[in-house]
């Protein structure tokens, strides 16, 4: 019987202990798991692998650090899912959701979720956009 391959996730986030906080529990999860701190940590990893899913982190060095990341992943592989991860809602009242057209395809990512999600529900929309 042949062994699964471990499905590899990319998590991007300027808060270390957020970082180290979702890199334990996705690791938990079942995933192998390669994090960046910075903008450019990231686009470094991204031109050398290919991960299976991307979580990035919205406000870091500037406000739309995740926006741009997210496109410059999106250019290289428009088929990898990318799911939004932020504390804007609660920090600045702005909403963003990718529930339309017009959304997705400024904002690139495939979902957008507010920070506190719990590890469950994360798991779930992971499993959904992997086709797990």
């Amino acid at each position: 019987m042949l062994k699964k391959e471990k499905k590899t996730i990319l998590i991007v986030d300027d808060d270390q202990d957020y970082l180290f906080q979702m890199k334990t529990n996705v690791k938990d999860m079942g995933f192998d798991v390669i994090t960046a701190y910075t903008l450019k940590e990231a686009e470094d990893i991204v031109a050398r692998t290919k991960p299976d899913l991307a979580i990035l982190d919205l406000m870091m060095e500037n406000q739309d650090t995740g926006f741009i990341l997210c496109h410059k992943i999106k250019s290289k592989y428009p088929d990898l899912p990318i799911i939004i991860v932020s504390a804007v809602t609660a920090e600045t009242g702005m909403l963003f959701d990718v529930t339309t057209d017009e959304e997705r395809d400024w904002i690139k990512a495939d979902l957008f979720l507010d920070k506190g999600i719990r590890m469950d529900q994360l798991h779930k929309e992971i499993n959904k956009l992997l086709k797990i």
